[in-house]
């Protein structure tokens, strides 16, 4: 977290010199002394705002991008196939890890570019900011809210829809809240412990549960092709599936203004995507092959009820980890903003703790209702996901190489060759766009026309 006080302008020594004449008006030296105590809350909260290190960044950074998401991809490796799925968790993995590279180059840069924002106003001055902060606040929140109503499906499993489902909502948005409150993601990693071994756990019982029940069938349960009936709105569904599985980049600068060497980033970005490719390839390749063309999604469903109920209930805390730390990267750029010249921003003072508990408990407030208000949330949200993830993610990070990193013309000899990489991101990025939006367009209007569309505020949990 930058701020605005310069540490080398006012010490211990400085404050004592200017206030040696301290007869000469008491409200003079009160002024001073609360300068003082200001200065020194500053460094201690820069101090505190500048602990983590690249281990904790890979743990934050798995909390943030992998989740229960992850478990769709056996129904997108139903879709395209055994072949197509591989390829590409493996190669959108790399262009991911790739763009996510160049995000950090840019944040070493402009250190001063606290959050993914700032970048819109290096590239486009005022209207690149306000549109990037539109477009930045809209994702987190609307994600807050996705893992809102996955925490009310959990509990309405775990419960038999036993009671109202929006009960169980509210539940969610309440823990949400609880476990976004620590401002720090320093201190956020240490739950990032718990939420991979969480994640591992569900992941795990599926494919041991999937596994078990594929051994009582005969024959061959997958294909190394795509389905016959595949069609151009499936196909771009289950691709966007798997490119929005590696969404992080958004919320990077962000955690890597927090780093106590940014440097270091590359390892934790390295560490994340081995993961991520080997996470994603075993869940979505496995499962695929223990269930068929008949599994579902979230792939835990293809498991079995009891099975299903015991992974939803090792799920919770990835459930709920992971949906605050959205809520944490947003709140922490709006506090930021709002008390950018002042003390208050480090959230070390009573002022500082107030409105930041206001400004979290608002936010999954709002996310709550817009998940529960709008009929076709989960539409609204596929839409919003490719409108935004794939820029933050994929065709943003090739243009801040081309007007922010490259040093000389792109067609130099030193440059043509990253200058070819990243046009080929960018393409990556705008098809995803393209094919992701035409998929959820598609999307909505079936489920307008079939009728699918859930009510506002409903006690159900689907």
């Amino acid at each position: 977290m930058t701020h605005g006080f310069d540490d080398d302008k006012m010490t211990k020594k400085n404050f004592a010199d200017d206030s040696i004449d301290i007869d000469h008006s008491g409200g003079e030296v009160l002024g001073q002394i609360s300068r003082y105590e200001d200065h020194e809350r500053a460094l201690q909260g820069n101090e505190h705002f500048h602990r983590l290190g690249w281990k904790r960044l890979t743990i934050v950074l798995i909390v943030q991008s992998i989740a229960l998401g992850s478990l769709s991809l056996p129904a997108a490796f139903a879709t395209l196939g055994m072949v197509a799925g591989v390829i590409l968790c493996v190669g959108l993995g790399l262009i991911a890890i790739y763009a996510s590279y160049m995000v950090g180059l840019a944040k070493l840069k402009y250190p001063h570019a606290a959050h993914y924002v700032d970048f819109g106003r290096l590239l486009m001055g005022r209207f690149g900011e306000q549109i990037f902060s539109v477009a930045f606040i809209l994702l987190l929140v609307l994600s807050v809210g996705s893992h809102c109503l996955t925490g009310k499906l959990a509990f309405a499993s775990l419960s038999d829809n036993s009671a109202c489902a929006l009960i169980f909502s509210a539940v969610s948005a309440i823990i949400l809240f609880a476990f976004a409150i620590p401002p720090s993601f320093a201190e956020i990693s240490i739950l990032g412990y718990i939420d991979f071994a969480s994640i591992i756990a569900a992941i795990g019982i599926c494919i041991i549960g999937t596994g078990v029940q594929r051994g009582d069938a005969t024959g061959p349960a997958w294909s190394a092709w795509p389905q016959d009936d595949i069609n151009m709105s499936k196909a771009f569904v289950s691709i966007s599936n798997i490119a929005f599985a590696y969404a992080f980049a958004a919320a990077q600068p962000s955690f890597m203004d927090e780093m106590h060497t940014p440097e270091d980033f590359t390892k934790s970005i390295s560490a994340l995507g081995a993961a991520q490719i080997t996470i994603y390839t075993l869940t979505g390749s496995l499962i695929y092959a223990f269930v068929g063309q008949d599994v579902e999604s979230p792939a835990l469903l293809s498991a079995g009820p009891l099975l299903a109920k015991v992974a939803f209930g090792v799920a919770l805390p990835v459930i709920f980890i992971s949906g605050s730390i959205n809520a944490t990267v947003a709140c922490r750029y709006i506090h930021g903003r709002i008390y950018q010249d002042s003390v208050v921003r480090y959230v070390n003072t009573t002022k500082g703790w107030v409105t930041w508990l206001v400004i979290v408990a608002l936010a999954n407030i709002l996310a709550w209702i817009i998940a529960e208000a709008i009929p076709f949330f989960s539409e609204l949200l596929a839409i919003c996901g490719c409108l935004l993830v794939s820029g933050f993610s994929f065709y943003v990070p090739p243009v801040l190489w081309f007007f922010l990193l490259k040093e000389g013309s792109w067609y130099e000899k030193r440059n043509l060759r990253t200058a070819a990489l990243n046009l080929f991101v960018f393409v990556v990025g705008i098809v995803i766009l393209g094919c992701g939006l035409y998929a959820s367009i598609v999307g909505v209007t079936t489920a307008f026309r079939t009728g699918s569309i859930s009510r506002p505020f409903s006690c159900n949990a689907g």
